[in-house]
């Protein structure tokens, strides 16, 4: 007994003589405390303790593995140090990454260790590795929200469509990025990137100025803090729905609020660029009504008026050819959209849970007009009728709840505050009056050339051009559409930036002597009305400083329906004087009296940096295009209102930065970034 003791002791021995023989000679040490997730990604961080010279593969399984064949699984392979192959981490020191990609298979088993081998010798072993299951980890499963076709980004499957080597080392974070925008999508995937210690990005401007279609005009030459402004883009954030004594907040939009918190943390709240959050008033009770009916005085009367006074009312008068089937027609569209309290609650709470549903339920499918005539089989002039041939945008409900908001706030002194509160940060590495005309792929160097032309429009070649190893592209598609050169992208990414629809939009600013719309006997305060003016659409007072003394403006003509063709063929007076002839039958002759010639006057289609004023996807393109966005193609990403599963607003555009530049880190292997900005920006339904 005692003889076998002993040799028991003395193997014990021999195994921990061998075993810290092997831990001194080691070359690869791995970081300590390792979790990693069954099925997700993780970063396996190394470092090299002596020269290591030729191929490096790692593996994982049995703590006790001597050799790649006694291993559960190969993690990635590539050559390192001073062999021909390591070329590729000429970025790396002494061409030896110290950063891999781990996909843990849904099989892999806790405790077990990772191991490094080169030319097959062991070079290194972790400490025993904690697997946890997908069921533990706090993020929803991308599968759980995706539509059926799977088009919101998944980084686990994305990097398991690419080469096992290619996925398998990660980049340098002195990788050069080019941001080809400076709107909101590609201010905040500047700040982005900066956040996570990617430094060296550049953002190319066409304008002047940052901002895309974030516009404040401040008019008379006035600054922002004599509020004497209106909204030449988007105007006011839905924050919550009030109904049947309950409220309902929209989350997704929190996220225009987060970032006006942490831009203002970041400046140090320097007043100068300080984004303060007021409430905005959608309506009030005396805005303009929709009605040819007038007051005694020939005023407009106000909302209140016509529903107090059947008088006022044109409902009375419209004239239908089968009055029955019209609202038969549209109150069968209305159930199968079913936009009850249950369904505003499931809106409101996860836009990416709900556009899966839509998806399912086919809104995506038809128009309002293509549902009552196709499917509920009512004639083309019912159909007409009831919902209109001439959209043809799909029935993705999104706008209809977030306009059914009953609290919006809006930025105090105007929404140029929100892009200008990234100056400090970005305009040091902002190239301005600088428009992208073309973009060339290098396949040896896989890096791209961004051309552009600034000055010489008549030269057959460009002015200038800029080299980089990533792009994110953050222009509309309405502008990157006309490039030339172009790489040659995926069938479905070229298609979309040909033929993805956008929605023209004309809007006009009137500045006036006094708020004098506050102290009439009807008096506005805030909100936005219309009126049965030809080319006027919605007319909509400011929701700051109210009841104050000294100038206002009226943002006196929003429109966005096919009347915005003709206005915007108009000459800028022209388009300008039949405005301010409506604010005088509007509000009577103190319109007239108090006009003092200045207003700003904006159709977008026209702006020759954006072309349309938001994304608009017809029938068929949302679901058909979406997919293509969430592949990096020849190292670029396109971000920006129109690849977000909503469109129009400025959350839509700063979301699509928070999937594009996730895609973006996850493409260089750095999934412990990507993971520090999915989980920071309300991004946890992107899985990792």
């Amino acid at each position: 007994m005692k003889h076998n003791v002993l040799l028991s002791t003395l193997f014990l021995l021999a195994t921990s003589w061998a075993a810290s023989s092997f831990l001194r000679s080691e070359i690869i040490g791995f970081q300590d405390g390792i979790v990693a997730e069954a099925g997700g990604i993780h970063n396996i961080h190394v470092t090299y303790r002596r020269p290591l010279d030729g191929q490096l593969s790692m593996h994982y399984g049995s703590c006790e593995a001597s050799s790649p064949a006694d291993c559960h699984h190969e993690i990635g392979s590539t050559h390192v140090g001073n062999h021909e192959f390591a070329k590729r981490h000429s970025q790396h020191p002494s061409q030896q990454p110290p950063r891999f990609v781990w996909l843990p298979p849904s099989d892999a088993t806790s405790g077990h260790c990772l191991h490094a081998f080169s030319d097959g010798l062991l070079v290194g072993r972790s400490s025993p590795v904690i697997i946890v299951n997908r069921k533990q980890r706090r993020w929803t499963a991308a599968a759980d929200i995706m539509d059926a076709e799977g088009p919101w980004f998944d980084g686990v499957e994305y990097l398991r469509e690419k080469e096992p080597s290619e996925a398998f080392v990660t980049s340098q974070k002195s990788e050069t990025i080019g941001i080809v925008g400076g709107g909101m999508s590609g201010l905040m995937t500047a700040h982005l990137l900066d956040s996570v210690g990617f430094h060296d990005w550049t953002i190319v401007e066409a304008s002047g100025r940052i901002g895309g279609r974030v516009h404040t005009s401040y008019l008379n030459g006035t600054r922002p803090d004599q509020y004497q402004y209106q909204e030449m883009g988007p105007m006011r954030f839905p924050v919550s729905i009030t109904l049947e004594n309950e409220t309902i907040k929209i989350k997704d939009h929190r996220m225009v609020f987060q970032l006006a918190s942490v831009l203002n943390e970041h400046n140090g709240n320097n007043s100068e660029y300080q984004v303060n959050f007021i409430p905005w008033y959608q309506t009030s009770p005396n805005d303009p009504a929709d009605t040819s009916k007038r007051r005694p005085n020939g005023t407009i009367p106000g909302a209140t008026e016509v529903e107090n006074n059947a008088t006022y009312s044109d409902n009375a008068n419209l004239t239908y050819s089968n009055a029955t089937a019209v609202a038969d027609a549209s109150a069968g569209y209305e159930d199968w959209i079913g936009l009850d309290i249950e369904k505003m609650k499931f809106y409101a709470a996860n836009i990416f849970h709900a556009h899966k549903q839509a998806v399912e339920d086919g809104y995506f499918d038809f128009s309002e007009a293509g549902y009552v005539y196709y499917k509920l089989g009512y004639s083309k002039n019912i159909t007409d009728q009831a919902e209109g041939w001439s959209d043809n945008s799909p029935s993705w409900p999104y706008d209809n709840v977030y306009f059914s908001a009953t609290e919006w706030r809006t930025i105090d002194q105007g929404l140029s505050r929100l892009p200008a509160a990234f100056g400090p940060q970005v305009l040091n590495r902002t190239v301005l009056n600088t428009s992208v005309q073309g973009m060339v792929w290098n396949e040896t160097t896989e890096k791209m050339t961004i051309q552009y032309r600034n000055k010489n429009l008549f030269d057959v070649g460009p002015d200038g051009s800029m080299e980089f190893d990533y792009t994110v592209v953050a222009v509309p598609f309405t502008r990157a559409r006309i490039w030339h050169p172009m790489p040659d992208f995926t069938s479905s990414l070229t298609r979309a930036l040909q033929n993805l629809n956008y929605q023209a939009a004309c809007k006009v600013a009137l500045h006036y002597e006094t708020r004098f719309w506050e102290h009439t006997e009807y008096p506005i305060f805030g909100g936005c009305g219309s009126t049965d003016i030809p080319g006027i659409g919605s007319i909509c007072y400011p929701s700051y400083n109210i009841d104050a003394t000294g100038p206002g403006v009226i943002l006196a003509s929003y429109l966005s329906d096919t009347t915005v063709s003709s206005v915007s063929a108009l000459t800028e007076e022209e388009h300008v004087a039949i405005v301010q002839r409506a604010m005088i039958e509007v509000h009577g002759e103190v319109a007239q009296e108090q006009y003092t010639g200045a207003y700003d006057r904006i159709c977008w289609a026209n702006m020759e940096n954006q072309a349309g004023a938001w994304c608009s996807p017809l029938v068929g393109q949302q679901d058909l295009y979406l997919p293509a966005y969430f592949h990096t193609e020849k190292h670029t990403v396109f971000v920006g209102e129109h690849t977000s599963y909503t469109h129009a607003w400025i959350w839509s555009a700063l979301e699509s930065a928070v999937r594009g530049t996730t895609q973006l880190l996850l493409d260089m292997g750095m999934v412990d970034e990507a993971k520090q900005i999915t989980s920071f920006w309300m991004a946890r339904w992107i899985h990792l």
